[in-house]
């Protein structure tokens, strides 16, 4: 064997029998039957790879998948879900296949045929099992997603406003909360409007999805308001805040739903900021107008 095909022979052997660790130990751990199935399917593939590859480069290349490793992998299934989990050990999924049918070149006949059947495994089967999937978290994603990203925009506003009215940090963060507890209100009972007519969908998780990440927002976003004394310090950190939950769910809904994560993330923090600095402008200009300026 030639020292480049035996490298990435011995490369590729060594992802297969890592892939098949993990399901693995993912199914050992999981308590739903369907999910545990699939996992356990997902398993026996990984290992038909990684006998290919250990036939192919003539001896075996395991390596042990670290405890610490597979615990943490087993602790970002239980916070985020299976699907996520998954589509994230796969994400370079792409990459190997091409590396496979590059390796093409090096195999003949049965082996040339068995890769290209495990090429078809990559491309096809693997990701109709992941498709396949159901978890409430992912069903009702864009339900989270609306009452999160609707919550930045609108608090950030509010609060950018009231740096040209008050001085008062707890005045500015009770507003947030006020505004922002009537927001989620109106969004859970646009939700549930807009579920009934959706026969996939369950009215009332579709509205408690939506008002509690609408909460979830406002409550984190208001929290500095109620811990520091400066508007301005104040401001930054529930700024910081709301870029940094920009950042979270749109690098998990780029993950479960393959789509790009830098496009998203700048669209939607240009869009919060943009609201911001408007919000700022009209606070500054009432507050001039009525004499509420900041003391």
């Amino acid at each position: 064997m030639q020292g480049e095909a035996e490298r990435l022979a011995e490369k590729f052997c060594v992802d297969e029998y890592t892939d098949y660790s993990i399901y693995k130990y993912l199914a050992s751990q999981e308590r739903r039957p369907e999910l545990r199935r699939i996992l356990e399917e997902l398993a026996r593939d990984e290992w038909e790879h990684y006998l290919f590859w250990k036939r192919i480069l003539g001896r075996d290349c395991r390596v042990e998948v670290g405890r610490g490793k597979l615990r943490l992998i087993l602790l970002m299934r239980k916070i985020f879900g299976l699907t996520f989990t998954l589509k994230f050990l796969e994400r370079h999924e792409e990459e190997v296949i091409q590396e496979y049918k590059n390796y093409l070149k090096y195999l003949e006949g049965e082996e040339r045929r068995r890769l290209e059947e495990i090429i078809h495994d990559e491309e096809k089967h693997e990701n109709e099992l992941i498709g396949s999937i159901e978890e409430t978290i992912v069903k009702y994603l864009s339900f989270i997603v609306l009452g999160l990203a609707d919550a930045i925009v609108e608090i950030t506003g509010v609060h950018a406003g009231f740096l040209g009215v008050t001085s008062k940090t707890v005045m500015a963060g009770i507003a947030g909360l006020v505004v922002g507890l009537s927001a989620a209100i109106s969004m859970a009972s646009a939700a549930y409007i807009q579920a009934k007519s959706d026969p996939t969908r369950d009215p009332a998780k579709s509205a408690l999805m939506t008002g509690l990440g609408y909460l979830g927002a406002v409550i984190l976003l208001a929290a500095p308001y109620f811990i520091v004394t400066s508007m301005l310090i104040a401001f930054l950190l529930s700024l910081a805040a709301g870029i940094g939950l920009i950042g979270l769910f749109t690098f998990y809904s780029s993950i479960v739903f393959d789509r790009p994560f830098a496009r998203e993330f700048t669209e939607s923090t240009l869009l919060m900021l943009g609201t911001a600095l408007a919000s700022y402008l009209f606070g500054e200009a009432l507050g001039r107008h009525f004499g509420l300026r900041p003391e």
